[in-house]
């Protein structure tokens, strides 16, 4: 018996995230959006969104707990 593979399989767990580190690492890696329009859209500067992003990676990579 073979069983399909869905994406929820494949689905990065984010639990480790707060809040605004999930939306911003959805938004640039999962969504697409670049970092700026990101930015943008949100009303938060370039460089808040570009440390939200670095902190998240850095979780999921196992270095950072929070």
């Amino acid at each position: 018996m073979t069983f399909q593979s869905s994406l929820f399989h494949y689905e990065e767990d984010l639990s480790p995230l707060s809040e605004a580190e999930r939306e911003v690492y959805e938004a640039v890696e999962q969504d697409g959006y670049g970092m700026r329009e990101y930015a943008r859209k949100t009303g938060r500067s370039p460089g808040t969104v570009g440390n939200l992003l670095r902190r998240a990676r850095r979780r999921l990579d196992g270095g950072e707990h929070a």
